[in-house]
């Protein structure tokens, strides 16, 4: 009954709306005040007002971190919807859909519609994926884009066949916008997981063609190589036209994460626990069927590596590399691991198919032969043992959608009553404010970065130069914490306090709610 439950076409389509509902809602209410949201946006942000196509900077005038071609696509969405909140967030939700879509696609076709299922479930219903989903951040664009390259392997370890150029111009065009996304991050996630392929499959064969063995997880040198210099290109330009990019870019964000002193390290088991957790109830089931498997085989480690087909094997060295890599960089954020998350999740579908596979072979040896009772071939005890994996495979489904889907929607309620996106209200009550009286206005110099977005400037103002712009009659209005707010309004002439305020609660007990002073 269960697996009937489970290759049911409308499972599939229930647990596909369900994942699509959860990825477009779980940020809301909509803000840019945590994450390094407001970071990323201001980014595309300067480059439609400004122009600054290439490189750009923080709200606060410092230089931007990341490479471009993020913003280039939020910017080039803004031009289409007319919308910062969906252009913004556009690029992550469709990144996270397509990635979803591939994944499945790519389990249905390798391992049967169950572990295609299971694979997308796995996915979706996580404490990572609806989080990064509308997440005004780059992981999830780099996760596509590092999975699509993994995938192509996978699909030539799997069909036996060399790389030809069409391919390596496919990764190559992938590498470069993966360069272009977060730098070279992508190797960590790539390169030991195919060095490690490469050195198992020439010592132990893996059951891969002698003549194709170097070929089929190494796509050759250029498209590395040439993707590279496209993004050492843009760095040597950084450092030669933008003050200040060598020691905020090179040293601070690259240099900086591999020591103690700038960044707040974290020890290297870091992300273990914190994968475990993200990743349950899905990482607790793939252990225990790993841990069946190991049983089955007697507990023979090298044995079970060798009979292992080369594309699973492949999808073992991928995930498990990149954990370990970026668990080397003492530089730990929980969201920096994501990209294990999809080839896990092909890895599970993986296992849920080598089980069924192993089921499907031990009944047709038994039946075939007495002696199978003797030797220790139980088709019963096999076939159960199948519909065990199944049935908790189903359970799994059931606690991870009511999890995922009540932990988000107790983050959306709680957000909604406690004004979580007070200051995006206020700054579009402002904006609306300012058209309806053609109101000059400006915003004065804050710690926090989301205002001069949703207020839709480029540039804060320092109290001093608010002041003098203010009483020299060329502003109209002010935007102002309310720490700062005081201070003014004894040198501002002729203002007054509006009554639009923001009103998060936590805001104003920290002193960091905001005013509009008007005149």
């Amino acid at each position: 009954m269960t697996e009937s439950i489970l290759e049911d076409r409308r499972t599939h389509w229930v647990t596909a709306a369900l994942i699509a509902a959860l990825f477009a809602t779980a940020n809301l209410p909509w803000q840019l005040d945590d994450y390094d949201q407001a970071k990323q946006a201001f980014t595309s942000f300067e480059m439609a007002k400004e122009g600054h196509w290439l490189y750009q900077h923080t709200p606060h005038q410092g230089v931007a971190t990341k490479p471009p071609l993020a913003g280039w696509l939020s910017a080039a969405l803004f031009l289409v919807t007319r919308s910062w909140e969906i252009a913004w967030r556009l690029p992550s939700l469709l990144a996270a859909l397509a990635l979803a879509i591939v994944l499945f696609r790519a389990a249905k076709h390798a391992y049967g519609k169950i572990a295609a299922l299971i694979a997308l479930s796995a996915f979706g219903f996580n404490l990572l994926s609806p989080r990064l989903a509308t997440l005004v951040r780059t992981d999830m664009p780099l996760a596509l884009v590092i999975f699509l390259i993994g995938v192509l392997i996978w699909q030539k370890l799997r069909a036996r066949t060399n790389w030809k150029l069409r391919d390596q111009i496919y990764v190559f065009v992938l590498l470069t916008a993966a360069m272009l996304i977060k730098g070279p991050i992508v190797y960590a996630f790539l390169l030991p997981g195919i060095a490690i392929n490469a050195v198992a499959v020439a010592l132990w064969g893996m059951r891969v063609p002698r003549t194709a063995r170097r070929l089929q997880v190494w796509p050759g040198w250029w498209p590395w190589i040439a993707s590279l210099a496209i993004f050492l290109v843009w760095v040597a330009g950084g450092i030669w036209f933008q003050p200040g990019f060598y020691q905020e870019v090179v040293m601070r964000e690259f240099v900086g994460r591999f020591g103690e002193t700038i960044h707040r390290p974290q020890p290297l088991y870091f992300y273990f626990p914190h994968l475990l957790h993200k990743f349950a109830p899905w990482s607790v089931l793939m252990i225990g069927i790993a841990a069946v498997g190991l049983r089955s085989a007697n507990w023979r480690v090298r044995s079970v590596f060798r009979e292992m087909s080369p594309e699973t094997f492949w999808l073992l060295c991928w995930s498990i590399s990149g954990l370990i890599m970026m668990s080397l960089i003492l530089s730990k954020r929980v969201d920096r691991i994501f990209p294990v998350i999809p080839p896990l999740c092909l890895l599970f579908a993986a296992q849920i198919a080598a089980r069924n596979s192993f089921s499907r072979g031990n009944v047709g040896r038994s039946s075939r032969s007495v002696e199978s009772e003797e030797t220790g071939h139980r088709p019963v005890a096999t076939q159960n043992a199948l519909a065990h994996i199944y049935a908790w495979s189903a359970i799994a489904l059931a606690l991870a959608i009511l999890f995922t889907g009540g932990y988000t929607g107790w983050k959306i309620v709680t957000g909604y009553r406690d004004h979580r996106n007070a200051l995006a209200v206020f700054g579009r009550n402002v904006r609306r404010e300012a058209e309806a009286h053609h109101w000059r206005y400006e915003v004065v110099s804050a710690k926090d970065e989301g205002p001069l977005l949703y207020l839709r400037k480029t540039h804060f103002v320092e109290p001093a130069d608010a002041i003098t712009l203010w009483n020299a009659a060329n502003l109209d209005a002010l935007v102002a914490s309310e720490e700062k707010a005081a201070a003014l309004m004894r040198e501002l002439q002729g203002a007054v306090l509006a009554q639009l305020q923001s009103n998060e609660q936590e805001q104003h007990k920290q002193g960091r709610g905001y005013v509009l002073i008007i005149r």
